[in-house]
């Protein structure tokens, strides 16, 4: 007598996936994509069933300027690794001419300064951050469309082969890594789409929340990408990935993590029991006008809160009028963001 079948559920993930989606969640904002893309190659490495011979993974990141794209590797890194920095990030924009490439596998004997030049993608480097406990490298090519085809050359036998020859003729293992890489290819015409000419308010959260706008964000992307790179380069991308413009919900949460993070500061700096709130809506305001827009998005949030926030902090710690206990507000007056704490006879300072 023939066993009972039963049905089995592919969709359902393990506890190590499950808890790395819930920790990027709570560090990248409105990229709800990108955090199922990067759990499902987690999933795969976990279960052992990812591709022989290959990297574990290689992602293409497209999308506006400011909407995340490098703060989704380091999230992943800091979830993983426990530090944000612990990838190797290649600036592609310092891979602009074919010579350039030595940077990265070292210069081949017999030429002036070889024993000199260090590689940036040796064993040694790629190894640097795994732990016994997670046998995973996270290498990012930051704006990728910038780089010579010398480059691009180069990732064809990493992404095919998870090998890569240097100079010395060592070679690298790509087998435990995850590939990155990032580009602002189709930015200009995903702006253009967003203009309130065509119905859709930039800043407002339509492109994620509307599936047909998401949809030609995506379109545009992939066309970029094809205008840019080989087809035998983007066959061997195993995920493409369409980063969405940010909207004011969105932003508004970017800005709650950029605050818990001042506070953590503080903390560090006076000692636990000193906490910044009552950071009223009007301070909120002027640091998302400065630090947002719609062409360049969050990209420069941390600057004006830096300005803005933490060197008023920095003056007032330093001063001694802001000590481990207090309870500091912010508010604004018209342009300028004015301190005070608890208790009300503590003289109010204003930036």
């Amino acid at each position: 007598m023939a066993g009972i079948k039963r049905v089995l559920d592919p969709t359902r993930v393990s506890p190590g996936a499950e808890a790395l989606e819930q920790a990027m969640r709570k560090r990248v904002v409105g990229q709800d994509e990108a955090i199922r893309e990067i759990v499902a190659v987690y999933q795969t490495f976990l279960s052992g069933m990812a591709a022989p011979g290959r990297p574990v993974g290689s992602m293409l990141f497209l999308g506006p300027t400011g909407s995340g794209k490098t703060r989704t590797v380091e999230a992943l890194a800091e979830c993983l690794a426990g530090a944000p920095r612990a990838i190797i990030k290649i600036d592609c924009a310092e891979f602009q001419h074919s010579h350039e490439i030595a940077k990265l596998i070292g210069s081949p004997p017999g030429y002036l300064g070889h024993r000199e030049t260090h590689a940036l993608l040796s064993q040694e480097a790629l190894d640097q951050f795994q732990t016994p406990s997670l046998k995973l490298s996270f290498v990012l090519f930051d704006e990728i469309e910038k780089a010579s085809d010398a480059l691009w050359n180069l990732l064809l036998g990493i992404l095919d082969k998870a090998s890569l020859t240097l100079g010395d003729n060592r070679r690298v293992d790509f087998s435990c890594a995850l590939i990155f890489m990032t580009g602002n290819l189709g930015a200009a015409e995903m702006s253009a789409m967003l203009q309130p000419k065509l119905g859709f308010a930039a800043g407002a959260g339509a492109a994620a929340i509307q599936p047909v706008l998401t949809q030609k964000l995506a379109h545009v992307a992939a066309e970029a990408a094809r205008r840019r790179f080989t087809p035998e380069f983007l066959n061997r991308i195993d995920r493409v990935v369409t980063f969405q413009p940010l909207g004011q919900p969105e932003l508004d949460r970017i800005l709650d993590l950029e605050l818990d993070a001042v506070e953590e500061r503080l903390f560090r700096a006076t000692g636990p029991g000193t906490t910044v709130i009552e950071v009223s809506p009007e301070t909120r305001g002027l640091l998302l006008r400065e630090g947002t827009d719609a062409r360049y998005g969050a990209r420069h949030l941390k600057r004006a809160i830096e300005r803005r926030l933490v060197q008023p902090l920095s003056n007032l710690i330093a001063t001694g009028q802001v000590a481990a206990g207090d309870r500091l507000f912010v508010d604004c007056d018209r342009e300028r963001l004015v301190f005070s704490k608890e208790p009300a006879d503590i003289a109010v300072a204003a930036a």
